[in-house]
């Protein structure tokens, strides 16, 4: 039986290799491996960079949660208290609303009134405002329209006034 056992194989006979250390120094498959995560490595203003958004997002997240939290916890306490006093704030609301609907809309006003004014003074000293093109392009062709209905009157004006006498001759 002793003549049937195997001689030991070449691949036996060497020692295992658990370390890439042991690799990298003899060329070995790891040196490959170690290459490729030293060339993708990241440098240090990456990791800089990447360790400032863990810590700003992490705060971020906490005062995210603090934030739900505290409004959950207000709901819970203060929502009857609200409910019960809900017959007082809904006409103060709507008088606030109101109120401040009127402020903004006569502050609105009043810019739109002051640049109006503006423009109209600038082109009645002949500044030439923005616009004052069009402007005279249309005080134009209103003149020339209006130029046109007059000779329209008085040429079909005096017709109609012929025509009516003939419809009645004692008129």
């Amino acid at each position: 039986m002793a003549e049937r056992q195997a001689a030991p194989s070449p691949a036996s006979a060497r020692p295992q290799r658990h370390w890439p250390s042991d690799d990298a120094a003899s060329g070995g498959p790891w040196q490959d491996l170690l290459h490729l995560i030293r060339q993708h490595a990241p440098n240090s203003t990456q990791l800089v960079g990447l360790l400032t958004l863990v810590v700003s997002g992490g705060i971020l997240l906490a005062l995210a949660g603090i934030t739900f939290t505290g409004a959950a916890l207000a709901l819970v306490f203060l929502g009857p208290v609200l409910l019960l006093t809900s017959p007082v704030w809904v006409p103060a609301a709507a008088l606030v609303f109101g109120a401040t609907a009127v402020v903004l809309s006569a502050c609105g006003f009043g810019v739109a009134a002051v640049a109006g004014a503006t423009w109209v003074y600038r082109y009645a000293i002949g500044r030439h405002p923005v616009g004052s093109d069009r402007v005279d392009y249309a005080r134009s062709r209103i003149a020339d329209t209006a130029s046109h209905v007059k000779d329209y009157a008085r040429e079909y004006g005096g017709y109609l006034k012929g025509r009516v006498k003939d419809a009645a001759p004692g008129a």
